[in-house]
């Protein structure tokens, strides 16, 4: 059985279309968590009308006070009945069959405890493409067992549909810091691919969704400065983990990020628990960046 979470913040025009895509599900073995972050609109008696239908699946509505999606996720993996944590975002849905398909990708791995999980690939709503990038190597084209860490030498980039064991996400809660309500969730996926754990990434869209311009992903650099504790994190996992080329790059976009929230180079290399010298290069990068800019 599965857990469906559903985190929510003023999304009473595309809750409908969510439940409508779960109700249409080949299979039903699955509760649906919906975790309602101080929404401000009508989610509550949406949710009501939902839960007052025969439904196949159970529903658990919590509201509680805004704190952000990663918040939001802590308090639905404690409400969790099932073994398998499947995060379906509001202004997303399903395609029918996905269940069926989940449960026939989680028998392939639920008896192997260094997978902590299996994933599907997004699509566009408006189109039939698949979000990111999975590799066209023939020896891959069903199935690639990797961690989070080695998405990019698959070539696994892009947004994916994720379901992990809710015991490895009992195990690995978000960090939460006072007064900041956003945190990528790269940090915990990266923190359980630290561990060893891998996933088994499918090449089939079980997911679609849109990017709306109020949503997380086009947020931009006004709200990783108002959430810095949780950025510097985040940027501390990327530099540790990444190749040489890509630290750079990301020591320079911290960097960047550090100086709109008012920090100099060295007190923001000291933060993330780098050398003043180790910036010299990202700094460099940052020099050229603004150049080419200047010259567009």
């Amino acid at each position: 059985m599965i857990t469906i979470f559903t985190p929510t913040y003023n999304r009473e025009s595309t809750l409908l279309r969510l439940y409508k895509s779960l109700i249409a599900q080949t299979m039903h073995e699955f509760e649906w968590i919906i975790i309602d972050d101080g929404s401000e609109d009508n989610t509550e008696n949406i949710v009501a009308e939902f839960s007052a239908n025969d439904n196949p699946f159970e529903i658990t509505y919590k509201k509680k006070a805004n704190g952000g999606k990663h918040r939001a996720i802590n308090d639905g993996v404690k409400l969790a009945k099932y073994n398998w944590f499947f995060c379906v975002d509001s202004d997303d849905y399903i395609i029918e069959n996905a269940i069926e398909l989940v449960l026939e990708w989680i028998n392939s791995i639920k008896d192997d405890n260094s997978f902590a999980g299996v994933a599907g690939l997004r699509g566009y709503i408006s189109k039939d493409e698949k979000i990111g990038e999975y590799p066209s190597n023939k020896k891959y084209s069903k199935c690639i067992d990797a961690t989070n860490l080695q998405r990019r030498k698959y070539q696994l980039l892009g947004d994916k549909a994720e379901i992990y064991r809710t015991e490895i996400m009992i195990k690995y809660p978000f960090p939460e810091f006072e007064g900041e309500n956003f945190l990528s969730e790269a940090v915990v996926w990266d923190s359980i691919a630290k561990a060893g754990y891998k996933l088994r990434w499918y090449n089939n869209i079980i997911y679609k969704c849109e990017y709306l311009p109020d949503g997380l992903t086009n947020s931009g650099i006004n709200n990783v400065v108002k959430n810095f504790q949780g950025f510097s994190l985040y940027s501390m996992s990327k530099i540790a983990t990444s190749g040489w080329l890509m630290k750079q790059s990301e020591i320079e976009i911290y960097l960047r990020v550090a100086k709109a929230k008012g920090l100099s180079p060295k007190v923001a290399a000291e933060n993330i628990g780098l050398s003043y010298r180790k910036t010299y290069i990202p700094r460099l990068i940052g020099v050229g960046k603004r150049l080419v800019k200047k010259m567009k």
